[in-house]
């Protein structure tokens, strides 16, 4: 008798684990969800006020040119060419602000310094944003690799969650360091 209380014991053990395994699980792929949701609107955010600073004539016209492209690319782009997009736009944010005379300039401007701070908060919080979804992303491969978890399909058919990677470094004038020279 007190073998199957024993294997009963057992059996709800093992059943809890499963459970709470599955439920883990689950709240790291809706994290992961609302990390990709926050990250796609800081890096909207970026490219928008990229576009409208290119769009604003406060840039002199190659420099407006070379950030509208990239950013009304990363804009458009679909998700198979997201990153790529994505890196385009702040390689292209360094090339026209890669001489600090640029912002000290776009500074003097009307309406100048505004810009300038709208793309230093935009251009900041991506890069957050980034770590914060690709942390959960590792946090969920870390439970999905476990044997139990592949063997017992506690993921159901999620996807294998996949990490965020692109060129997400501001220009060095839109830093806190750079800011100060």
């Amino acid at each position: 008798m007190s073998t199957w209380i024993w294997a009963a014991v057992a059996v709800v053990a093992i059943g809890l684990y499963l459970s709470w395994t599955a439920g883990r699980l689950d709240r790291l792929h809706a994290r992961i969800d609302a990390a990709r949701a926050a990250l796609d609107a800081q890096l909207l955010r970026r490219a928008s006020v990229s576009q409208e600073l290119a769009t604003s004539t406060l840039l002199d016209p190659a420099a407006s040119i070379v950030l509208y492209q990239a950013s009304h690319a990363a804009r458009q782009a679909d998700e198979d060419h997201r990153e790529m997009a994505e890196s385009e736009l702040s390689q292209a944010l360094r090339a026209v602000f890669a001489e600090p005379e640029q912002a000290t300039a776009l500074r003097a401007a009307p309406g100048g310094e505004e810009a300038l701070r709208d793309l230093t908060a935009a251009a900041r919080r991506v890069p957050m944003a980034r770590r914060f979804h690709n942390d959960a992303v590792r946090a969920a491969r870390a439970v999905r690799t476990h044997r139990i978890v592949r063997y017992l399909r506690l993921a159901g058919h999620a996807p294998f969650p996949m990490a965020f990677e692109m060129d997400d470094e501001p220009p060095a004038v839109l830093t806190p360091e750079g800011a100060r020279h």
